[in-house]
């Protein structure tokens, strides 16, 4: 639906996910309606009121660290282990903000702005969870630096991923950071509407210049993710509606139906959906279920339940992701798509096994959503998260940018 039609009509005995926390008032019904099934259907409109925290955490999920860590439970206390042995996490990392961050071609630098951002992420949650002040002081530090320091993201067609995957991030650990007398959030609001937001709105309206399905979904993902992203910490409407929008009906391969083009129903009655990427590799597979997870949780803390749009279609494709990755046969339809500025046509007929397997931190957020949440059988979601549980972070699943393409600790912050 288009943004000057903000309220879906919902059939009788049906609420929207905001309807719901509206009803049954706010913020103490959002804790009380997680561990339920409700209707499926949301709210076109950024929210009247907005929920702080309310990206990838709300106070209900750090509250809930926090008693349980500090009453020595599992699988809580395992996760928060995870995080505190994280290099990243200490406060005593001193940040290395720059002017201008290039990914891709002559002079890449960005590992310096991922890895601050894992360390201002990592620390945020130390405070939050811990209480510890040290640590509150460590994520201020990175996050005013680059808040009043970097002016340009710069590089090839990569500097697109770039304003995509560390504009969401960094807005999440503003996110987390906001309440805090030492942090400027006004200065980061300024530096992301200015830096960040630009380039992403670029990249969904321009794609590069290039042919619409040239770039594959998660570049699509997470310039949609830094726009939520920013809307929020903003508080603004029009950037919020832009990502729920594309999400929900966007020309490029990051939007809902181009994302799992292709839907089945396995031999014990799974539903399965192919994901655009199936056919290139699984580790970029698997980094889309982290991408359009981070979106569909950010809009669920502010009442849109992206989760189960379509029918529970991402469900579907997280589903097929991680049968396939434990090493389990999915069916596959060829998958064809134009490239370059003219279109041409190329073609992928069988699923890539490249990187088969590979782990992130990406499944504690869905099996915790779908299967606690909502109570739902998530078979092959809950088997993958189960093998490769407590989640870790940046910096515990390598050196390089996909070991940072996600913040992670879904163990710590999800398990319920």
């Amino acid at each position: 639906m288009s943004r000057t039609s903000p309220h879906r009509r919902v059939q009788e005995g049906e609420l929207s996910r905001r309807g719901l926390l509206r009803t049954a008032g706010g913020l103490g019904a959002a804790l009380a309606l997680g561990g339920g099934a409700f209707a499926a259907t949301t709210a076109d409109a950024a929210p009247s009121t907005w929920t702080h925290p309310g990206m990838l955490h709300n106070a209900g999920d750090i509250n809930r660290a926090k008693v349980r860590v500090a009453a020595g439970t599992d699988p809580w206390l395992t996760g928060w282990n995870k995080l505190v042995a994280n290099s990243h996490s200490q406060s005593t990392w001193s940040n290395r903000a720059t002017a201008t961050v290039i990914r891709g071609g002559t002079g890449e630098n960005y590992g310096l702005l991922y890895n601050d951002i894992a360390a201002a992420y990592q620390n945020a949650l130390r405070w939050k969870v811990g209480g510890t002040e040290a640590n509150a002081v460590c994520a201020a530090n990175i996050l005013n630096a680059w808040s009043t320091t970097l002016t340009s993201i710069g590089g090839n067609a990569d500097r697109f991923l770039a304003a995509g995957l560390y504009g969401w991030q960094f807005a999440n650990a503003c996110e987390l950071m906001r309440d805090y007398d030492g942090f400027d959030l006004a200065a980061a609001q300024e530096m992301m509407a200015r830096v960040f937001y630009p380039m992403n709105n670029s990249f969904l309206t321009r794609h590069n210049d290039a042919c619409i399905t040239n770039y594959w979904a998660n570049w699509d993902l997470c310039n949609m993710a830094s726009i939520l992203a920013i809307g929020i910490l903003n508080q603004d409407s029009a950037k919020y509606d832009q990502a729920i929008t594309y999400f929900k009906s966007g020309a490029g391969n990051g939007s809902l139906a181009h994302a799992v083009p292709y839907l089945y129903t396995d031999s014990d009655g799974y539903a399965l959906g192919q994901w655009q990427e199936s056919g290139r590799d699984q580790g970029h597979t698997v980094m889309g279920m982290g991408q359009m997870g981070a979106i569909c949780e950010m809009a669920w803390n502010q009442g849109d339940d992206l989760y189960s749009y379509d029918g529970r279609r991402f469900m579907k494709g997280a589903q097929y992701v991680a049968k396939y990755n434990l090493g389990n046969d999915v069916p596959f339809t060829t998958y064809t798509w134009g490239t370059g500025q003219n279109c041409s046509q190329s073609s992928q007929t069988v699923i890539s096994a490249a990187s088969r397997g590979q782990i992130r931190p990406v499944w504690a957020m869905l099996h915790f959503h779908y299967n606690r949440r909502l109570s739902l059988d998530d078979k092959y979601i809950s088997a993958f998260y189960y093998a490769n549980a407590p989640e870790g972070g940046g910096g515990d699943y390598g050196t390089t940018s996909g070991g940072f393409d996600q913040l992670g600790f879904g163990t710590l912050m999800y398990a319920k």
